[in-house]
């Protein structure tokens, strides 16, 4: 078996356990061949669950699943420890999301084997911060990748689909990005390209002034992306490029 990384997605009731549940389970591996190149295994595979829970109107409007349609399904405790960790065959190397944050409050450590995750936006904000924007759905539009279905990654806001077009953006990472890196990368807070809010939004953090950046330090309101991104644009201006201290793509050994 090829070393591979299981990008999943999730559709659910709510936004955590106290409030709902898990509805639909999407996955896509993406493995690595002898030279190296990493490339999508297979399609998009995907699974109903039973949350237990009522899916609420707002809910369905936003995946299109009802009650009707998860009558029967697996519940997600009994269903998630095979799908995460891919057994049984070899587990992946780590799991993958696009705000990975999210899927981890439904993936706990036990039901996924403790493997380590990947946060797809996290790391397209290193590798893309050109970009005008970094939802999935955002970068799949801007960036158009090559070998991409437009019909296997639709309808959006299903598991399936959402998977599919994040291991796309994964695939493209990892040809300039070693999995260590973004592991590293995914392991901190995000480092954001533009001011999220306030009367500065949308100003890249690059483009400010000291005195703006200074302005951004004193008014955090507990938001940890954007104290880590201040900090590190101070860093940068105070003592130059930080020293890459994780690998760029090369050989692997697994």
């Amino acid at each position: 078996m090829r070393p591979f990384l299981r990008v999943v997605d999730l559709e659910t009731t709510g936004n955590s356990f106290t409030d709902g549940g898990v509805v639909e389970i999407g996955w896509q591996d993406v493995a690595q061949d002898e030279s190296g190149a990493w490339a999508l295994l297979g399609g998009p595979q995907a699974l109903l669950i039973d949350p237990v829970n009522p899916i609420s109107p707002a809910t369905s409007a936003i995946h299109h699943l009802i009650d009707e349609d998860v009558a029967g399904a697996p519940r997600w405790l009994d269903a998630a420890p095979a799908i995460l960790r891919a057994e049984p065959g070899p587990a992946p190397l780590a799991l993958v999301a696009h705000r990975a944050a999210f899927e981890q409050r439904w993936c706990a450590s036990a039901l996924a084997g403790r493997l380590p995750w990947i946060c797809t936006y996290k790391t397209a904000l290193r590798v893309w911060p050109e970009a005008p924007g970094h939802s999935n759905q955002g970068l799949r539009y801007w960036r158009r990748p090559a070998g991409l279905d437009r019909a296997l990654g639709l309808p959006a806001h299903r598991a399936g689909p959402d998977a599919y077009v994040t291991a796309h953006h994964l695939r493209d990472m990892l040809a300039t990005a070693s999995v260590e890196s973004l592991l590293a990368w995914s392991s901190q807070p995000a480092l954001l390209a533009r001011v999220p809010y306030g009367k500065l939004r949308g100003r890249r953090f690059a483009d400010l002034s000291d005195e703006m950046l200074a302005s951004l330090a004193g008014g955090e309101r507990g938001d940890g992306d954007l104290a880590f991104t201040v900090r590190t644009e101070q860093q940068r201006r105070a003592y130059g490029p930080a020293t890459q201290d994780v690998p760029h793509q090369g050989a692997l050994s697994w």
